[in-house]
């Protein structure tokens, strides 16, 4: 759901700005948006993974970028998406993809919808393969199908939750090094630290704190699952039984529920009583303790290892592959 735009450098009338934002948004944010039929003149392509179908709506795009790209595209992050929860989160999904001139990809958005879910994103006509290759995005929107839809107040929770998994899932799927998914962490989690005036995570709805302040929930979680079961559990487990459970993008769920669901999966208490604390004050957080401990060392703009610190075996183990017969798999 994280959405990124702009003018991209163009002349616009200025005057014309806030009507033409808000045509724009009420067409590509609305959730009444059409998903489930496609215009007749746009192709389709399906993607079978496991049990679910995977609906690839070709909106105009060039047809050069279609099959060399763009489906591979969807298919990494299928991929990352399946090794991180163990199956694919909705049994289908319908991803149109929209193109525009220039480079990048853009606007991402989801919906939970009765058969599974919808994603909408934008793709320029001359993004790169190395800008494929790199790209988050199509991930961080895929992981939204995997969690239940909350309150508002809570969309921190779900902006966390898809912002920290994201990386993780692709370094699982060997399609990013751990050391780029760490180094991302550590230049994004200060932006999710608490400013002046802060109310806690449930109040406080500034862009840092609902992605980053959401993520660094997320690792905190992590990092106190995985502590307190000695590395046998971590989020992972929390994330995945919360799924099992039925917590999917197209149920309405209360937030102690989630949170409850996801600690009796992995039976120990921690989200809750994190959320306890982060709900509706400001908790400070040393981050560069935290690194310490985990035995990450910031050096020239790279992630060196420290593999004898305290929590270097719960680094590991926070990107570590699940087998179907670790724990962390059932």
């Amino acid at each position: 759901m994280r959405w990124h735009g702009g003018l991209g450098g163009r002349a616009f009338p200025w005057l014309l700005v806030p009507t033409c934002a808000i045509l724009f948004g009420l067409w590509w944010w609305s959730p009444h948006t059409p998903f489930a039929k496609a215009p007749a003149e746009a192709s389709v392509s399906t993607i079978q993974i496991g049990n679910s179908r995977i609906d690839v709506v070709d909106e105009g795009n060039p047809p050069a970028l279609w099959d060399t790209e763009i489906l591979p595209w969807v298919r990494r992050a299928a991929a990352a998406v399946t090794t991180y929860y163990g199956r694919y989160p909705v049994p289908h999904v319908s991803i149109r993809v929209f193109p525009f001139a220039g480079q990048g990809i853009r606007s991402g958005r989801t919906f939970g919808r009765e058969d599974g879910g919808a994603i909408r994103i934008r793709v320029g006509s001359d993004t790169t393969a190395a800008q494929f290759q790199s790209d988050w995005m199509m991930t961080h929107e895929m992981v939204h199908l995997s969690f239940p839809s909350l309150a508002e107040q809570h969309h921190w929770l779900e902006e966390g939750i898809a912002t920290y998994v994201e990386p993780i899932a692709r370094v699982q799927a060997k399609q990013l090094p751990a050391t780029e998914m760490w180094a991302e962490l550590i230049r994004g989690l200060p932006q999710g630290l608490p400013q002046a005036g802060d109310q806690g995570l449930d109040n406080t709805h500034t862009w840092g704190r609902t992605y980053w302040g959401g993520a660094l929930f997320c690792l905190l979680a992590d990092v106190g699952i995985r502590r307190a079961t000695n590395n046998e559990k971590g989020l992972q487990d929390a994330l995945r039984g919360i799924l099992a459970a039925g917590g999917d993008i197209r149920y309405d769920w209360e937030m102690e529920k989630a949170l409850t669901v996801g600690d009796r999966a992995v039976g120990v208490s921690v989200l809750m009583p994190l959320y306890e604390r982060m709900k509706d004050k400001p908790v400070e957080v040393d981050l560069n303790a935290l690194w310490e401990q985990l035995g990450l060392q910031w050096e020239g703009g790279r992630v060196r290892y420290r593999d004898h610190a305290p929590l270097a075996a719960t680094r590991i183990a926070i990107t570590a592959v699940p087998t179907p017969a670790s724990p962390r798999g059932s």
